[in-house]
């Protein structure tokens, strides 16, 4: 049972006041979790971490539990017992028609250049070409992120829009990136 594993505690006041060694990765854990799997602790801890990052840090208010999270599958990244990074997953055409897609992606802030956010991505990527073969990916980048996406071969689509307050920017990555 995940809860008796893990301390799921998210708010930055209940990390460690200092950023984690240069062994990290030995450290981490990283788990798949269907909605139906979730225990209630494990999705508060991550709708925790959202609110936290999306509306509290960002200064955003959003309605962030919009539905999607019922479909999707949610990626934790645990850090010595304590969720570190999180995303989403969305199966084909719960996002936009045609496409796959992920979101909600998340790092705590005492986790932030340690690579986490590259990773989930990358994890991400690599399951939905597992689950949903042959299907482009289609995200909403906030657009401070464009390079960062990019590195993973997404191609930004049209002009910037603004989401939430918040300059946004639709990408797509092919099934078969060249």
């Amino acid at each position: 049972m995940l809860e008796a594993q893990h301390n799921l505690v998210s708010t930055i006041a209940d990390w460690p006041n200092h950023i984690p060694g240069a062994d990290w990765p030995e450290r981490v854990e990283w788990r798949w979790m269907r909605f139906d799997e979730l225990q209630p602790a494990t999705l508060y801890a991550a709708l925790q971490l959202r609110q936290q990052i999306f509306i509290v840090e960002q200064g955003v208010p959003y309605s962030d539990i919009d539905g999607g999270d019922l479909k999707a599958s949610h990626l934790f990244c645990f850090l010595d017992g304590r969720l570190a990074g999180y995303l989403r997953t969305l199966p084909a055409d719960q996002f936009a028609l045609g496409y796959t897609s992920f979101g909600r992606v998340v790092v705590h802030a005492r986790c932030r250049r340690l690579g986490i956010a590259r990773q989930l991505v990358a994890r991400a990527i690599e399951q939905l070409a597992e689950t949903e073969p042959g299907i482009p990916i289609k995200i909403s980048s906030q657009l401070y992120l464009r390079d960062f996406y990019a590195s993973f071969q997404f191609v930004a689509q049209g002009q910037s829009y603004i989401e939430d307050r918040i300059p946004h920017i639709a990408m797509i990555r092919s099934c078969d990136p060249k």
